[in-house]
């Protein structure tokens, strides 16, 4: 089947059950976008497709297929997700970093949908797992990237 991965169609070889986490990590060697949980409930592994952030590690590849979908990888080529990690880098967001990638795709998301979000649309969009508890500082970067 082919994806339209950050912009370049690919063909990939899997079944069409298989998680789109693996097919981005193990066949595309798209290693930025993590595995947490596998049961959608951390966000480590979130991605876009056609801009609408998405849990990867239980999305079926085949119902993504025709879909532009955007990785950890290609952020940055978006005004807004290289504020994002612009305001990351500024805020010292990171501990151990495993969750950032996921969380900088929702804080892409949330900006690229509602521009200039108030505490309690952070609160209700920002809703990764982050095991160091980093919180205080993905909202205040969130802030930040909002500002411009």
């Amino acid at each position: 089947m082919e994806l339209t991965i950050n912009g370049a169609t690919r063909k990939v070889e899997a079944e069409p059950d298989t998680p789109l986490l693996w097919v981005i990590r193990d066949e595309l060697g798209l290693t930025g976008t993590k595995y947490g949980c596998g049961l959608a409930q951390c966000g480590a592994c979130t991605v876009h497709v056609d801009g609408q952030p998405i849990r990867s590690c239980i999305t079926p590849v085949d119902s993504v297929a025709g879909l532009a979908i955007t990785t950890i990888e290609a952020i940055e080529e978006d005004p807004v997700g290289r504020r994002v990690v612009q305001a990351w880098v500024a805020d010292q967001v990171p501990q151990c970093g495993y969750c950032q990638s996921g969380q900088v795709m929702a804080a892409t998301a949330l900006l690229k949908q509602n521009p200039k979000p108030t505490d309690a649309d952070i609160a209700d969009a920002m809703v990764n797992l982050c095991r160091c508890g980093t919180y205080n500082a993905i909202a205040a970067a969130v802030r930040r990237a909002a500002e411009g």
